[in-house]
């Protein structure tokens, strides 16, 4: 299988949901009452081609005989919870309890197509529409209780998964009863009158996930943990660099492990047995030798490599006159900002198990992308997709990195080719080596401000990161963002790179809220009171202002050798203010956190609780992007293969962490998974600047690169 084969997630087929019509579904679950309904996602709705989105549905919402509510639908659950908020949310609007609500996830044979959990999107767009699902089959059992207790709608109650007369409650039927026998199926295509704020009884209330105690005690089961009989683990001959080609391989030795099968297809050559260690050992009795490409570039040089691959730009805002903000400046600004690659490091590697026989296909992945896997797949082994069934159970951390489907394909092939179920899962070095990384990136910013301290203009060009967070939100008359990315023919990357967590954002906010720290302090002025004599969004001032009352913000201009930062920024339709407080240590250069207060304005919220817990593991996350994690390279070979050499947050890094929910009900729910992430590289390096006076403008900030900074004064 060629590398682009395996890369390519954009070669998703919506055709192949077309088989999943609305009788065939009612048909598979049988009686009950079922509600349908599309959900309007911008991009998925972008992505459709002519008529091969699904038009007819694209999740649905079942009541069952016995009461219970079942909501199918292509979303995952990868930690962020949703298996909880988008249960209150149905909850809500059905007047029943949140256990009573089952979540099917990621089940391509039950769920319809979905393009991806990814970039916050759930809660925001899938949310509405179950609500508006829930609220519809509520009427619909209106409707069905009026019948069957002989009562006008209007005096009928829904509660708690029962409806009875307002008059006469022992006058009461529950769900399960009214859908007994039944096969009502209702297409949603109104708007539900959905429920305000105010009547909320369940959203807005925090709620323990409902996964928590079988992850916890160690029940649930990741796709590492399916078993199946005869089912062979599969061990898998890599190449030494990107870009190395297979010129010999010798398996005569590994030939003589008792049991075990090789097979040797185009590139894939692989070891099976029935015992993982067994297939280990035989890996490493195969003698191979490839041919490794000459490295142009590696981690020292590639911004360089980078600036000089880059296309015309794509401007993204242009707003005004630079030339005229320059005239207008008393001070000019010019500084570049450097990023360098960074894994996704899920906990849980990349994982699949599959089973291939009679010309069906079952697979199970670990994967953010199910419906674009079993197009893959399918497309793999040659199979029509309604062929193919993908199962995702629990994923463990996927930040953007569990699209790609490698391990998916790879487990597969070796089932077909075996005829027995076959089980691959990556070690740490193939899952570093095979990561889809954040990719390097640069930024050139100018910008000036006058003798009052308000910026006059904004001079911004990003190569490589992407757009997503670079969009003013200060008040600048004379505003340019370009954009670049590779020149046609030109290969930026030696290996791959994909989104990571709020991809763009981390690097577009490091950027600009490092550049607005320096021209605060070059005025004279605290990094806050600058901030707010340039910011007239209320809603983004609000959020400021909620994180400086709960740190305990005194105004000094920095550096002002206390070691306290500041960072705004939006992501995914969420305002996040972070503040920091940081100790350096000025022989070492190491750092340490020592209290991070985060605000945070993402709308109504659905689960407080679960939204505070994504909140810390975006901070516990982003410490590491800030101060330690960075791929190091020659050409296409990967130096970090593991955690020694590649290093995480440690609980000992962990710095005290408030967070705080602005409260705002005027707006719907917004993105909760990331935002809270894209702050900490910068509010991180302001914090180091006032301590020590020292500016980074690299990513990581090590502690050599703190080291050099502090020397250079």
């Amino acid at each position: 299988m060629k590398k682009e084969d395996y890369n390519n997630i954009k070669i998703i087929e919506f055709l192949s949901q077309k088989e999943m019509k609305r009788r065939d579904f009612i048909k598979l679950v049988g009686s009950g009452i079922v509600i349908l309904f599309s959900v309007g996602d911008p991009l998925l709705l972008e992505a459709q081609r002519g008529d091969e989105y699904p038009s007819d549905f694209n999740a649905y919402l079942r009541i069952g005989e016995n009461g219970q509510i079942t909501c199918y639908s292509g979303k995952i659950e990868m930690g962020q919870g949703v298996i909880t908020s988008l249960a209150q949310m149905a909850a809500e609007e059905l007047n029943a309890a949140v256990e009573s609500i089952d979540m099917v996830l990621g089940d391509t044979d039950l769920c319809p197509y979905d393009r991806s959990t990814t970039g916050s999107r759930t809660t925001r767009f899938f949310g509405p529409a179950l609500r508006a699902a829930a609220a519809e089959a509520k009427e619909v059992l209106i409707e069905l209780a009026s019948e069957r207790l002989k009562v006008s709608k209007e005096r009928l109650i829904a509660e708690n998964g029962v409806i009875y007369e307002k008059e006469r409650k022992e006058n009461r039927v529950m769900y399960g009863e009214l859908a007994q026998g039944k096969k009502i199926t209702r297409h949603l295509d109104k708007q539900a009158v959905l429920k305000s704020v105010s009547e909320f009884s369940i959203m807005g209330k925090p709620y323990l996930r409902r996964d928590a105690d079988e992850k916890v005690v160690g029940k649930a089961k990741y796709t590492g943990d399916i078993r199946l009989p005869g089912m062979l683990y599969a061990k898998i001959l890599r190449p030494p660099a990107h870009g190395a080609t297979l010129r010999i391989v010798d398996i005569s030795e590994a030939k003589k492990i008792e049991n075990v099968t090789i097979i040797e297809e185009d590139d894939l050559v692989a070891v099976l047995h029935e015992n993982p260690e067994t297939a280990e050992r035989a890996l490493g009795l195969i003698k191979a030798e490839f041919d490794v490409p000459s490295a142009k570039f590696d981690d020292k040089t590639i911004f360089d490599h980078l600036l000089k691959a880059a296309s015309e730009p794509n401007v993204t805002d242009d707003d005004g006159n630079i030339e005229k903000g320059i005239g207008l400046s008393s001070e000019i600004f010019d500084e570049q900002y450097y990023n360098s690659y960074v894994a996704h490091a899920p906990i849980e590697t990349h994982s699949a198990l599959a089973q291939v026989e009679g010309g069906k296909a079952t697979v199970w992945i670990s994967t953010q992308t199910p419906f674009g896997h079993k197009s893959m797949i399918a497309s793999a082994l040659g199979l029509q997709s309604d062929s193919v069934r993908v199962i995702t159970p629990f994923v463990g951390g996927g930040f953007g990195g569990k699209t790609a489907g490698r391990q998916a394909v790879e487990a597969a092939q070796l089932s077909q080719l075996t005829g027995k179920p076959v089980q691959v899962v990556w070690n740490r070095s193939e899952e570093f080596f095979y990561d889809t990384f954040r990719p390097a990136a640069v930024v050139n910013i100018r910008s000036g401000i006058n003798d009052t301290g308000k910026i006059t203009f904004w001079d911004y060009d990003v190569y490589f990161a992407g757009t997503r967070g670079s969009n003013q939100f200060y008040n600048i008359p004379n505003n340019k963002i370009k954009s670049y990315g590779s020149r046609k023919g030109i290969t930026a990357h030696p290996f791959g790179t994909g989104a990571w967590r709020a991809p763009g954002n981390n690097t577009n906010t490091f950027a600009r809220e490092s550049h607005i720290d320096i021209m605060a302090s070059k005025a004279g002025v605290d990094p806050i009171e600058f901030r707010l004599n340039n910011l007239t969004d209320e809603r983004m001032r609000r959020v400021l202002e909620t994180a400086v009352e709960e740190f305990g913000w005194t105004k000094a201009a920095a550096p002002s050798r206390r070691g306290v930062g500041v960072s705004l920024a939006i992501d995914s339709g969420t305002y996040v203010g972070t503040i920091a407080e940081v100790e350096v240590n000025k022989n070492t250069g190491k750092v340490q956190v020592k209290r991070i207060v985060c605000a945070q304005d993402m709308g109504i919220v659905v689960n407080p609780e679960g939204a505070k817990i994504q909140m810390e593991g975006c901070i516990t996350m982003g410490l590491g992007y800030a101060l330690t994690e960075e791929i190091q390279f020659r050409g296409g070979e990967i130096f970090n293969r593991n955690f020694v050499t590649y290093e995480l947050p440690l609980f000992s890094w962990l710095p005290e962490i408030k967070t705080v929910l602005v409260e705002n009900k005027e707006l719907t729910p917004q993105g909760g998974g990331e935002p809270a992430i894209i702050n900490m590289g910068a509010v991180i390096a302001n914090a180091i600047f006032d301590a020590t006076g020292a500016r980074l403008f690299q990513l990581p900030m090590t502690p050599e690169r703190i080291l050099e900074a502090m020397n250079r004064g």
